[in-house]
């Protein structure tokens, strides 16, 4: 199955991640949102990666203009009728992304191939609400998307093999290390984790010790690049408690039940950097 033009929708921080890459490996790319400025304000950030690229003599000005004539904005899903694959990255909720992906079957041509960027919910459902659940599949992106590795490549109950196949040529084209998970709730990433940032922030909950000594146990002991609760305010506290809630539901164990402390901050608008505050204070 040939790939030639790749529609993403959702400018945020992962989708424009997402559009980055694709452009860079070659891909002529649509980046769709709900809004123009949403649009304009993610081709923005993918033109301050570049530049920043540039700056470091990775690409000179002329292939970072090169890449940027291969994006092209979108307010409207009916540009998914030329679209060979879409890659889905908005919110985290499955209402959401169901009626999306409702909408994607009726735009898209038939053999187009609908991706979800979800990093928790069931490809298997959202393919239920499509007349094309073997076309349906996870691809898993990690944050930030231009320097992270990893895609983890999720296989619905239907997805065909040639449709897995096809997902793991075009993430070694965007230079990506492809891994196939199979579809259990949080998948392997943040099935693992969750529950240790869940842990951690429990061990703030009870007392056993600050914010900082957890983080710097982690950083020191366990060799982690960055301390649990400090990759939860940078994640976001929303998310993390969504997909530890996802994680609870999916698995009915009470091993995956949110921290009280988690879902307090949450409540009261501390979700982390985006915010200014989370278990750290940004100042913003």
């Amino acid at each position: 199955m040939s790939i030639q033009n790749i529609m993403v929708i959702g400018a945020g921080q992962m989708g424009s991640g997402i559009a980055q890459v694709c452009a860079q490996a070659g891909y002529s790319v649509v980046l769709h949102d709900m809004q123009e400025e949403f649009v304009q304000k993610g081709i923005g950030i993918i033109q301050k990666n570049l530049n920043r690229s540039v700056e470091k003599g990775r690409l000179d000005e002329s292939e970072k203009e090169s890449i940027l004539s291969r994006i092209t904005a979108s307010v409207s899903l009916e540009n998914a009728s030329n679209a060979d694959l879409v890659i889905e990255a908005v919110v985290e909720n499955m209402d959401v992304k169901t009626q999306l992906f409702k909408m994607l079957d009726q735009y898209a041509p038939a053999h187009t191939i609908l991706a979800s960027n979800t990093s928790s919910l069931p490809i298997t459902e959202i393919a239920a609400a499509t007349n094309r659940p073997e076309k349906v599949i996870g691809m898993h992106f990690m944050n930030p998307v231009p320097v992270m590795k990893l895609v983890e490549i999720i296989r619905g109950l239907q997805t065909a093999d040639d449709v897995y196949e096809t997902i793991e040529s075009v993430s070694k084209k965007l230079q990506k290390v492809p891994v196939e998970v199979n579809d259990f709730p949080g998948f392997i990433s943040n099935r693992i984790l969750m529950p240790m940032i869940n842990e951690a922030i429990f061990a703030v909950y009870e007392g056993v010790a600050t914010p900082e000594a957890v983080d710097e146990i982690m950083k020191l002991g366990m060799n982690h690049p960055m301390g649990p609760l400090t990759l939860a305010d940078f994640i976001g506290l929303d998310t993390c408690l969504y997909i530890m809630e996802t994680l609870h539901e999916g698995f009915g164990d009470d091993k995956y039940r949110p921290c009280p402390l988690l879902r307090k901050y949450v409540k009261a608008g501390w979700l982390g950097k985006k915010s200014g505050r989370g278990f750290y204070n940004y100042g913003v």
